[in-house]
């Protein structure tokens, strides 16, 4: 593309999936970075748009022609537009724009993804606020990495280059505090971590060059800290999954309760797949289940279920959720399901598995959109009907959000 010029004048005309704005040049779509929808920006061509064989191309704002009035100063002044692109920190990809804002444009992407994948009829809901804050001070996990020059920061929006930064406004104030004390650190990444006690771990994970000999690769036993959400206490590793919103697993869990009442049958098998350390199986028990399964591929992850639901007697299986459905047997059925999967979303073989038990209700936690559309169209298939969805906006300035979709027969 030889012709082309680095730099495009582009009208922004709507938000993709994964943070990045649309706009078309000579019919070509393009993906443009820092921009909002309706306004005109001068766009720097990425270093992968440089062949006229690719159906779009990708773009990052240097100049805003004509600003939005959605547009706001950036919650961090380390990913402005004002900085060049390679200087902007990454994870805050619309902290550009104000925060009711930022929710319509979710519903749009959550829309259009359910509008091309999980077929024609369902409305995407609104996306709720959790909390009446600005949007900053949430994360209770942060990763940060460390380059050969032992700069400490992260890395740069859609690189791997590391970048100091002056601030972490969306990180909580203890876990920023400790961040910008880090000096003379090994090359890799640092996990800060603000478990229940509000006491911050720091996790090194040193960079290892090649494979370690025999014994050498062997990391020290994780230490475990606690979650509170209502009554009960949840056993995690320090470096394991827990949501990163302070009060994400809390308003999780009252959404499931809520779209499960009625559905949980004291005498069926019920199932909480990639239940991690168990929340959702403790959901399930709330609600009056006695013979529940919580599945999930994690050893660390499935031992800590065992000790958090020891009193309810969950059965806890570590196994791959697929494998684990597939290997049931043909006259094996279930109550209600909490369907919670990786960003990929459950796939056709776990939604067919699913459907061949015949449960009585799903209660399906998304991170992705795209995967869920993709996962609610095949249950379509199958016939299930999608009753009430709620979004929620649990990780604000940032393009990801939840959403959480009961699914009847």
């Amino acid at each position: 593309m030889t012709s082309s010029p680095a730099l495009l004048d582009l009208d922004i005309t709507g938000i993709a999936h994964g943070g990045t704005f649309i706009a078309r040049h000579e019919g070509r779509v393009v993906f443009v970075s820092d921009a909002v929808p309706g306004e005109r920006v001068r766009a720097r061509l990425t270093a992968d748009s440089t062949d006229d064989s690719k159906s779009f191309w990708r773009a990052e704002t240097v100049e805003v022609l004509e600003a939005s009035p959605h547009r706001r100063p950036h919650v961090w002044a380390d990913a402005d537009v004002s900085r060049d692109p390679a200087d902007r920190a990454g994870g805050a990809d619309l902290g550009h724009i104000d925060l009711a804002h930022q929710r319509v444009l979710k519903r749009q992407v959550l829309t259009e993804a359910l509008d091309r994948f999980a077929g024609p009829g369902l409305e995407a809901p609104q996306i709720e606020a959790v909390d009446s804050s600005d949007g900053t001070g949430w994360r209770t996990r942060v990763t940060l990495h460390v380059d050969d020059e032992g700069t400490v920061g992260p890395y740069a929006a859609r690189s791997h280059r590391v970048i100091p930064v002056a601030s972490h406004p969306l990180a909580r104030p203890s876990i920023a505090e400790a961040a910008l004390a880090l000096a003379d650190e090994a090359p890799g990444s640092i996990d800060l971590v603000e478990p229940g006690d509000g006491e911050v771990r720091i996790i090194r994970r040193d960079r290892v060059e090649g494979r370690p000999a025999r014994g050498q690769g062997r990391r020290p036993k994780p230490e475990v800290v606690y979650e509170q959400i209502g009554d009960r206490r949840f056993q995690v590793d320090a470096g394991g999954f827990w949501q990163v919103h302070p009060r994400a697993a809390s308003v999780l869990d009252a959404a499931v309760y809520g779209l499960l009442d009625d559905h949980v049958d004291p005498s069926a098998t019920h199932l909480d797949l990639y239940g991690g350390v168990g929340l959702f199986a403790a959901t399930l028990a709330d609600l009056g289940g006695t013979d529940i399964v919580t599945v999930e591929s994690s050893r660390r992850a499935t031992g800590h279920a065992q000790q958090n639901l020891a009193p309810l007697d969950v059965n806890a299986v570590t196994a791959r959720v697929d494998r684990y459905l597939a290997a049931l047997p043909p006259t094996a059925t279930a109550g209600a399901v909490v369907l919670d999967p990786p960003r990929a979303g459950a796939g056709r073989a776990v939604v067919d598995a699913l459907h061949r038990l015949s449960p009585d209700a799903i209660a399906y936690v998304a991170c992705d959109p795209v995967a869920l559309a993709r996962d609610l169209g095949t249950f379509r298939e199958h016939g299930w009907k999608v009753g009430t969805m709620r979004g929620f906006d649990l990780f604000p300035h940032s393009h990801h959000f939840e959403v959480v979709a009961l699914l009847t027969r």
